[in-house]
């Protein structure tokens, strides 16, 4: 029988090689199908993903895990029960907080990303909370067409993450060469 238990790693200080790699940080996600499509991206692009608790599913619902596929054992992810441990190591590894937000003036196409840079996105239903955007040291959204709520919290994170690596030169650390399957 196949253990299909989610496992995370455990909250540690941030490495100097962790100060090089880019994060996202999911506050207070509620959509479980979300959360298990972060755990693939994690995988894929060399991430770490900080889950910030409480979630608004239990880690055992079957929808992590199909968004997931088989990547989440492979990728690097952290439980915080509160921000405040996330809050205490970033700020001990020197990294920077940054809030992805439709509330935001700046476009995410118009800032300058660095290696270390997390990326916090706020709850499906509700946001941010205000204290994530107090503690954020920027605010950025994606320029959408007028009328448009917002993108899916994933497929955000996919854009602004893409434009960090391509800033940071993380593409070019990563092993798999195109056409290539593992």
């Amino acid at each position: 029988m196949h253990d299909n238990r989610l496992t995370a790693h455990q909250p540690r200080p941030l490495s100097t090689s962790s100060k090089t790699s880019l994060a996202l940080a999911m506050i207070e996600p509620d959509r479980p199908h979300n959360f298990g499509g972060a755990l693939r991206l994690a995988a894929c692009l060399g991430i770490e993903l900080h889950l910030v608790e409480p979630a608004g599913f239990p880690l055992s619902d079957r929808r992590i895990r199909e968004g997931a596929l088989d990547y989440a054992r492979q990728a690097a992810w952290f439980r915080h029960p509160s921000f405040a441990p996330l809050d205490t190591l970033a700020s001990s590894a020197d990294r920077r907080l940054l809030l992805l937000t439709t509330k935001a003036s700046r476009s995410f196409a118009d800032f300058t990303y660095r290696p270390g840079d997390i990326l916090m996105l706020g709850s499906e239903s509700r946001g941010a909370p205000d204290w994530a955007h107090a503690r954020a040291e920027a605010r950025l959204h994606i320029p959408m067409r007028q009328g448009i709520r917002s993108l899916n919290v994933l497929s955000a994170a996919t854009i602004v993450l893409s434009e960090a690596m391509r800033q940071t030169g993380a593409f070019a650390m990563l092993q798999t060469k195109a056409g290539e399957d593992e």
